[in-house]
C-alpha cells in the first residue's frame, strides 16, 4: 500500500490511531493515550513560539528509507516547504521530527524512527519519554541541546 492510498482510504479516516507504513507498505497503527496527545501540543506549541520562521505540525507524513514514518511533532522551515513536496508526505524530511514515547513503544523503536528521519534530511531528531524529559539528536549523536532551537526546555511540564 502507498501513502496515498492510505490517505485516500475513507475507512481509514478519523481513527484514534497513528498510522505508519513498514518497509513493506503495511500499515502500523500505534493506539495513544491522552497525555501523549497533551506533550504533542505542548511541544508544537513551545517550538512554534521560539521558531517562527516555519511551521509546526502533528502527525505529518515522512517519505523514509523504510517508507512513510509520521513524527509526532515536526517543524519545517518556510524555505522547506517551498522546495519540496509535501502533500501526502514530505519527500524531504522536516528539520526537526519529534517522537513522544508511549507505554506501546519501544525506546529502540524510537530511535530507529530517529535514524530514519536524520537519513532522510532532518537536522534533528527530538525524543521525549513519559516524563516529559527532552533529548536531542543530530546525525553525529545525542546533543546537549537542540542546535536548532538552544532555548527549547529539557523538560515538558504538563499542568492538568
Amino acid at each position: 500500500m502507498t501513502w496515498e492510498e492510505v490517505c485516500a482510504d475513507p475507512t481509514l479516516q478519523d481513527l484514534p490511531y497513528k498510522i505508519e507504513l513498514d518497509k513493506w507498505g503495511n500499515i502500523l497503527m500505534s493506539p495513544a493515550r491522552s497525555r501523549h496527545g497533551d506533550f504533542q501540543f505542548r511541544i508544537a506549541h513551545l517550538l512554534q513560539l521560539q521558531m517562527p520562521d516555519g511551521r509546526c505540525a502533528t502527525e505529518v507524513g515522512v517519505e523514509t528509507a523504510e517508507n512513510v514514518k509520521v513524527p509526532d511533532v515536526m517543524w519545517a522551515s518556510f524555505a522547506l516547504r517551498r522546495s519540496t513536496p509535501h502533500e501526502f508526505a514530505y519527500a524531504v524530511a522536516p528539520e526537526i521530527c519529534v517522537e513522544v514515547i508511549s507505554p506501546t513503544n519501544h525506546l529502540e523503536e524510537q530511535m530507529h524512527k530517529g535514524d530514519l528521519y536524520l537519513q532522510a534530511g532532518a537536522k534533528e531528531f527530538w525524543l521525549c519519554d513519559e516524563q516529559g524529559q527532552m533529548r536531542f539528536f543530530d546525525a553525529t549523536g545525542p546533543l546537549e541541546r537542540s542546535a536548532l532551537c538552544p532555548e527549547f526546555p529539557f523538560r515538558i511540564e504538563i499542568h492538568d
